[in-house]
């Protein structure tokens, strides 16, 4: 999967959520998923028209009451999935709330090898200043993150790491996400 598509995939909230839940056999139908996620309907309902929108999830014509649709994953959604299965084992419970911020894993992906800020940005063209210090900040409260100082260059910059739950969930996304076109 390419970088534009993880940044747009993880930018609706419950996506990795419902992905994730799907991979693991929970029923596709709205109310199994609501239950299982513990999102809200309206921030539920976004995220599943986001994911149909990526082409990720599609409504099973198979499937017979209207009111009640059931979803199923594409060929893409399978690998999207068992990426966010992956992500969301790796973290614990009460990770959860940093993981669904829109910019917690395009940065984790993109410290892979640590970093200077501007070598982040850089690799997350549509980030701005702000998300991407607030995500760097957010992620060092509670140790995904280390910065160290580089005392060597001048002026000295700080250099990122993903550290702990960050790094592990930096290794996973490393090797499935590509920063290439």
């Amino acid at each position: 999967m390419y970088i534009e598509l993880f940044v747009n995939l993880t930018s609706k909230a419950w996506a990795i959520p419902i992905l994730s839940n799907l991979h693991e056999g929970v029923a596709g139908r709205q109310a199994p998923l609501l239950a299982a996620t513990g999102a809200s309907r309206t921030a539920f309902s976004q995220s599943l028209n986001h994911l149909i929108s990526l082409g990720l999830l599609e409504r099973n014509p198979g499937y017979g009451h209207p009111l009640r649709p059931e979803f199923r994953l594409t060929p893409r959604g399978v690998t999207a999935a068992a990426l966010a299965n992956k992500i969301w084992g790796v973290s614990r419970d009460e990770d959860q709330g940093l993981l669904r911020r829109s910019w917690t894993l395009p940065v984790l992906t993109a410290l892979h090898t640590p970093r200077h800020f501007n070598e982040i940005k850089r690799s997350l063209p549509t980030i701005t200043d702000r998300a991407l210090s607030q995500s760097l900040k957010s992620m060092e409260l509670r140790n995904w993150v280390s910065r160290n100082v580089d005392e060597v260059t001048r002026p000295p910059g700080s250099i990122y790491r993903a550290v702990n739950t960050g790094g592990m969930i930096s290794s996973v996304t490393a090797s499935q996400v590509s920063f290439g076109h």
